[in-house]
């Protein structure tokens, strides 16, 4: 087993979407929660497909200007995006990085604010 096929894994099982982006705003992943979050504009389909396609001119502005915000400093590597009020999570665009810092891709990462009411260790 590779540290990849785990990693993979582990995003995999997030019940959050994510969605990766390689430098050049193509998108390259989703997990299976991202594409079913994001079906009603083509789930899978999406992939290989770049990131600004899929967004209206502001939002590509904003994207533009984080990824350049991203690769201005090794230390730019998260921002807030927005909150959604309705479903009660914030979103973030995060920063990827090769191991000598430089910027390698993005991606959205979803975090919920609800608390979670499952009963614990419910086996």
């Amino acid at each position: 087993m590779t540290l990849d096929q785990l990693f993979k894994s582990i995003i995999d099982q997030d019940d959050m979407p994510v969605v990766v982006c390689d430098a050049s705003d193509t998108i390259v992943y989703m997990n299976p929660t991202g594409i079913e979050y994001y079906s009603g504009h083509g789930g899978e389909i999406l992939l290989g497909r770049n990131i600004h396609d899929c967004h209206n001119p502001r939002s590509s502005e904003l994207i533009t200007k984080v990824t350049k915000w991203f690769a201005e400093s090794k230390d730019h590597n998260k921002i807030h995006t927005f909150y959604d009020e309705r479903r009660d999570k914030d979103v973030y665009m995060v920063a990827l990085r090769d191991d000598d810092g430089e910027l390698i891709g993005y991606y959205e990462k979803h975090e919920s604010r609800k608390r979670d009411d499952t009963p614990r260790y419910n086996f």
